[in-house]
């Protein structure tokens, strides 16, 4: 495994839990907006966490955290996730993968393995504006089809979130968004905040009252519309 940066506690990124996160380098993506630009665009000059230095702090931390979330970057790049999963596992901790849903094949090994207790997958927009909005000239768009299906019957807690930007998301998104994921269990709508490394600068989020407005839109689709980041 990849690391480039670990989140010693956290009580925000794994629900109900208290975790730690790590973090991947690498991904096939390129949001304009990710706030993790230098783990995307140059994951190689950013510094390295050994494999063997995460193992050995969860050992130490097995009497305080009950989690880890895997994060990045886009972990299911990883050729060793599986395994790094298993071991986590076997140390008694709970798993929790962050993703963006384009190896829906690698989610369904790790749920087929058991190796999976939350998955929370990023949905970037409305199928219409999603190779735009992940900063490519195309996308295939059945792989987060295939992965919303997966997540959507894996048996487990999970997911669906937005970051919301005001230069690419609107009302119309929003509702072809409600269409798309109806039904499921989970949808959170993220605000956007500059992190300072952005792959794109100069982009802008809405208010607290513009994102109430929007959840009450997507109510009638989802259990459970939340709102994260907000002031």
């Amino acid at each position: 495994m990849e690391f480039h940066g670990i989140n010693k506690t956290t009580l925000l990124d794994f629900p109900k839990h208290i975790a730690c996160t790590v973090f991947t380098g690498r991904c096939n993506l390129r949001c304009p907006f990710c706030h993790n630009g230098d783990l995307v665009l140059a994951p190689d000059s950013q510094p390295v966490i050994a494999q063997e230095a995460v193992i050995s702090f969860l050992e130490r931390r097995k009497d305080t955290l009950e989690g880890i979330c895997i994060t990045g970057g886009e972990p299911t790049l990883q050729k060793d996730l599986l395994p790094f999963l298993k071991q986590c596992k076997e140390m008694g901790y709970l798993t929790k993968l962050d993703t963006n849903g384009t190896r829906p094949d690698v989610i369904q090994a790790a749920l087929d393995a058991k190796l999976l207790d939350y998955i929370a997958m990023d949905i970037k927009n409305s199928p219409a504006r999603y190779a735009e909005t992940v900063g490519l000239s195309s996308v295939r768009f059945s792989a987060f089809e295939e992965s919303v299906d997966i997540i959507k019957n894996c048996g487990l807690p999970y997911e669906f979130r937005t970051t919301v930007v005001k230069e690419f998301h609107t009302k119309e998104d929003f509702l072809a968004i409600g269409e798309w994921l109806k039904g499921a269990k989970c949808y959170a709508l993220q605000a956007f905040k500059d992190s300072g490394n952005l792959i794109q600068p100069g982009l802008s989020g809405y208010s607290r009252e513009e994102l109430t407005a929007f959840r009450e839109l997507l109510l009638p689709y989802f259990d459970e519309v939340l709102l994260r980041g907000i002031d």
